[in-house]
C-alpha cells in the first residue's frame, strides 16, 4: 500500500500537471469505484483544481466551490499520468480525469476491488473521510505519546492505525522500528518516555529520508514504480538476508495476510518473536533466540 512517502511524491506529481487546469471530463470505467454520489462527477467537470494535497494515505484534489475528489489507492492502486483523453483499457483501469494536457489515471491490480474514489463537498465532509490519525511532522513529543498509549497496543499495531497515526503501513512502520531498535511487539504503554522520543525521531528521520529518495528516483517524470518493497530498506522484505547494520539474518512474523520483518538482535536483544501460525505448530520446539535457532538448523544439517 502506498504510505506517506509514495503519497507525498504522488501528491507533488499531480499538483505541478494540474494545479490551476481544468478537469474537463471525469470517466469511470468500473462504477463501483465511486463511492458517494452526490456532489456527481459531473459537477466537478469544467471546473479549475485549485490544489492538491495528502490526507493520511489519500491523494486529494481540491477543484473549485471546495468540491473534493478523494482517491484511496489501498494495496494495489496506482496513479499514472497518461496522455490526454487516453483508454481505459483493460480490467485494471478504473478511472480516468481528462485536462487538456494529459489524463491522471487510476489502476489497480488484481481482483479484489478496494481502491476508491469519494466525491465530496466542503472541508467538513473532506474531515469526515479523515481517520483521525495525528500527522508525525506536525505533532509535538507529548502529543505523539498520548496518541500511542490512549490504548494498549502492540509498536507495529500502533504505528500501522490511521487511528492514531496518519499515513504509516506496513512497510516503513518496520523501517522505522529497526531505526529505533525497538521490538514490533513491543506494548505501547511500556514505552519510556526516552523510547518515545527516540520513535518520534526514528519516525520522522525514516519517512523524510525515504519521500527525499522517492522524490529522486521519480527524477522529475511522475512516479510509475510505486512500490512496498525496496532494494534499499534494512528490513521490509527482507526476510533472511542480512542486516545492514549487524549482519544478523532479518526475521519474519507472519499474521493473516501481513509479514513484519525485524532483525532480533538490533531490536529484541536476540529474542525470536513467536510466529502465530508456526509456534502453534511447533510449540515446544519453536526456538526462542538466534542461538536455539542456529542450534537447530546445526542438528538438522548433521542427521
Amino acid at each position: 500500500m502506498p504510505e506517506l512517502p509514495d503519497v507525498t511524491v504522488y501528491v507533488e506529481a499531480v499538483a505541478s500537471r494540474v494545479v490551476g487546469k481544468e478537469l474537463r471530463r471525469i470517466r469511470l470505467a468500473s462504477p463501483f469505484v465511486l463511492r458517494t454520489f452526490a456532489p456527481s462527477p459531473r459537477e466537478l467537470e469544467g471546473k479549475r483544481v485549485v490544489g492538491v494535497r495528502r490526507l493520511g494515505k489519500r491523494v486529494v484534489l481540491e477543484c473549485e466551490g471546495q468540491r473534493f475528489v478523494v482517491i484511496h489507492l489501498m494495496i494495489a492502486g496506482r496513479l499514472h499520468w497518461k496522455e490526454a483523453g487516453a483508454k481505459l483499457a483493460g480490467r485494471q483501469s478504473l478511472a480516468a480525469f481528462d485536462f487538456e494536457e494529459g489524463s491522471l489515471t487510476l489502476t489497480e491490480a488484481g481482483t479484489r476491488r478496494r481502491a476508491s474514489i469519494h466525491i465530496v463537498a466542503g472541508e467538513p465532509a473532506l474531515r469526515a473521510l479523515d481517520a483521525g490519525g495525528i500527522e508525525v511532522f506536525e505533532c509535538d513529543a507529548d502529543a505523539f505519546l498520548e496518541a500511542l498509549v490512549r490504548e494498549n497496543h502492540t509498536l507495529k499495531r500502533a504505528l500501522t492505525d490511521p487511528h492514531i497515526l496518519g499515513g504509516i503501513g506496513n512497510a516503513y512502520s518496520d523501517e522505522i522500528l529497526h531505526r529505533a531498535r525497538l521490538s514490533p511487539a513491543k506494548l505501547t504503554k511500556q514505552l519510556t518516555r526516552e523510547e518515545s522520543t527516540l520513535l518520534l525521531e526514528a519516525t520522522r528521520t525514516t519517512l523524510a529520508e525515504w519521500t527525499v529518495r522517492l522524490r529522486e528516483h521519480a527524477g522529475g517524470e511522475f512516479p510509475e514504480k510505486v512500490t512496498a518493497f525496496r532494494p534499499e530498506m534494512a528490513v521490509h522484505g527482507k526476510y533472511g538476508k542480512p542486516c545492514p547494520v549487524c549482519s544478523s539474518r532479518v526475521q519474519r512474523i507472519v499474521h493473516a495476510q501481513n509479514e513484519t520483518n525485524y532483525c532480533a538482535t538490533c531490536q529484541t536483544g536476540g529474542k525470536l518473536l513467536a510466529d502465530r501460525a508456526l509456534s502453534r505448530l511447533l510449540k515446544a520446539d519453536w526456538p526462542r533466540s538466534l542461538e536455539e535457532m542456529e542450534q537447530h538448523k546445526s542438528e538438522r544439517r548433521r542427521v
